[in-house]
């Protein structure tokens, strides 16, 4: 399975972005992908995540962000609204659990075996 993120960039505080990553490698259905992120000096951590039952979303995110997939473009997207200084961080996709077909997804960084190369998001104050 391949990954590729895109969409990070430098914004204000309670501007909004949409993060990208194309799936390839597996039929796209079947793929739980997830969004994390890593800010300097801290430990990857999970942000939101999308299977076939749904979509699951850090605490500190929820009701700013959004995860979608669109099928026909095998690509998930994270949708980042009013965002904060504390989102700046590199947003890594991921993918796994290919064993469950795409049934449901975790919160765990350790529960991915696939990752994307990253993309920079950086909210000024």
């Amino acid at each position: 399975v391949q990954l590729q993120a895109s969409g990070g960039g430098l914004v204000q505080a309670g501007d909004s972005l949409r993060l990208a990553c194309v799936v390839s490698g597996r039929t796209f259905s079947s793929v739980s992908v997830g969004w994390l992120r890593q800010a300097p000096g801290k430990e990857r951590e999970f942000v939101s995540c999308i299977s076939r039952s749904g979509g699951k979303y850090e605490d500190s995110v929820k009701g700013r962000f959004t995860i979608s997939r669109d099928n026909a473009k095998n690509t998930v997207y994270l949708q980042m609204n009013s965002l904060k200084p504390e989102d700046t961080a590199v947003y890594y996709c991921a993918a796994g659990g290919l064993v469950y077909e795409g049934l449901w997804c975790s919160e765990a960084p350790d529960w991915y075996s696939f990752w994307g190369q990253g993309t920079l998001v950086t909210v000024s104050s």
